[in-house]
């Protein structure tokens, strides 16, 4: 059997597309953790942001150079979005496939030169085989594209527009896992709580809580996830569902991007300081519900008010995680054209403020976690995930791997809880 290196950067849409890919292949290549000793090399790319896709091509001519005599391909994001200039930037590379094309891998995997990136290619009636790399948990897709309008965001440019995948299919997914051992399962989505806006069939009219209600009612299903749900669609609705469901995680990822309303306007967000706020109010009624968020300083026009406002929702909120970047403009995005962009010194100031003051606060969480009991998934030997999304370390034993234990925190930082199996 050939065998396959794959190399993966950015969300975990595109975690999860690799292994699609790996599944896809698998009656041909089996998968190396060594680039030197494979027959296929495959980087699967982001562009959210300049790095990653800088990156890309460094990336190529190291492993080029690493192993000259393997066959490469450019699948995901930044394959959507520069198609064939990939092949003349590396000509060395043989076929590029874009992310909203990943069940057609077979179909270019053994081409020259061939370039598929049709960003209105509807597979959402396709069914993957399946591949996980944690016998215990896993994510599913259930929508693909984007339909929002962010003036920052290259994403409905790369992935098309929304479609959702029809429920049946999705609790078939589910099913199927979860009497393969699985017990939590992750959903996945550019916005999971718009789902059900569109579908490329016909369909019941149902929304993203009707699905998490008939997710939650399988049989096995132990913890349900989801990410990413969008500000703008979290209603009542959902949140009531989210709070009182006792299957769903109490953790929820909450892309803030600015605390500012006149940012959020320019980002075309759809959301206002005070509605965000209002919403997180609410989510923190929850006993030790955990909200991570992302965040953007320095879009174009952000002044010191506006960074200010952003330091006001951290310090109302107090997220347990921020992935936060300084704005990176992108082809084909709106704000990469606006004229005040902000420089970039201050930005990384603005970027530091904002890192320390979210240290200060996960110190004085981390204070807090000590003495409380989670319920956390054993997920490797002395390693698990709390409820609410914490990293807990505890007693090496083989006997409680895939099990859900109670654990007492002894121990906390900013990143790692450390506890005994009570």
């Amino acid at each position: 059997m050939k065998k396959l290196y794959i190399e993966t950067f950015g969300c975990q849409m595109n975690v999860k597309d690799s292994e699609h890919i790996i599944a896809e292949l698998s009656s041909s290549y089996s998968t190396t953790e060594d680039p030197k000793e494979a027959d296929l090399i495959i980087i699967n790319t982001c562009s959210v942001r300049e790095k990653p896709v800088a990156k890309l091509f460094s990336e190529l001519g190291a492993l080029k150079k690493l192993n000259p005599d393997a066959k490469f391909g450019v699948c995901g994001c930044t394959a959507s979005h520069l198609g064939e200039e990939i092949i003349k930037k590396a000509p060395f590379v043989s076929f590029v496939l874009g992310a909203r094309n990943v069940s057609r891998i077979t179909e270019v995997v053994e081409k020259e030169k061939a370039v598929i990136t049709d960003i209105d290619y509807d597979d959402t009636t396709y069914v993957f085989k399946n591949t996980r790399k944690n016998p215990y948990k896993d994510f599913v897709n259930i929508m693909i594209g984007c339909d929002k309008k962010c003036s920052f965001c290259i994403v409905p440019k790369t992935r098309g527009k929304e479609i959702s995948i029809p429920m049946d299919l999705i609790l078939k997914q589910v099913e199927e896992l979860v009497n393969d051992g699985v017990k939590e399962i992750t959903l996945l989505g550019q916005n999971v709580n718009n789902y059900g806006k569109r579908f490329s069939v016909d369909h019941p009219k149902v929304d993203f809580t009707d699905l998490l209600r008939e997710v939650s009612q399988i049989d096995g299903v132990k913890r349900i996830r989801f990410t990413s749900p969008h500000p703008l669609h979290a209603d009542d609705k959902f949140l009531d569902e989210f709070a009182n469901n006792p299957k769903i995680c109490k953790h929820i990822h909450f892309p803030l991007q600015s605390g500012s309303t006149k940012v959020l306007k320019d980002m075309r967000r759809g959301y206002s300081k005070e509605w965000f706020l209002n919403r997180c109010e609410i989510l923190r009624q929850i006993p030790d519900v955990a909200i991570s968020t992302d965040i953007i300083v320095g879009f174009p026009g952000e002044s010191e008010e506006d960074f200010k406002d952003t330091l006001d929702v951290v310090e109302k909120v107090r997220f347990e995680q921020i992935f936060s970047f300084v704005y990176s403009p992108r082809p084909l995005t709106e704000a990469a054209s606006f004229t005040n962009q902000v420089p970039k010194e201050i930005a990384k100031e603005r970027l530091y403020t904002l890192q320390n003051l979210h240290s200060q606060i996960l110190d004085e969480i981390a204070k807090s976690q000590v003495g409380k009991v989670y319920k956390v998934l054993v997920e490797e030997e002395g390693m698990g995930k709390s409820d609410n999304f914490f990293t807990v370390k505890l007693d090496k034993d083989p006997n409680l791997l895939g099990k859900i234990v109670d654990v007492k925190i002894e121990e906390a930082n900013k990143h790692t809880l450390k506890g005994k199996v009570i």
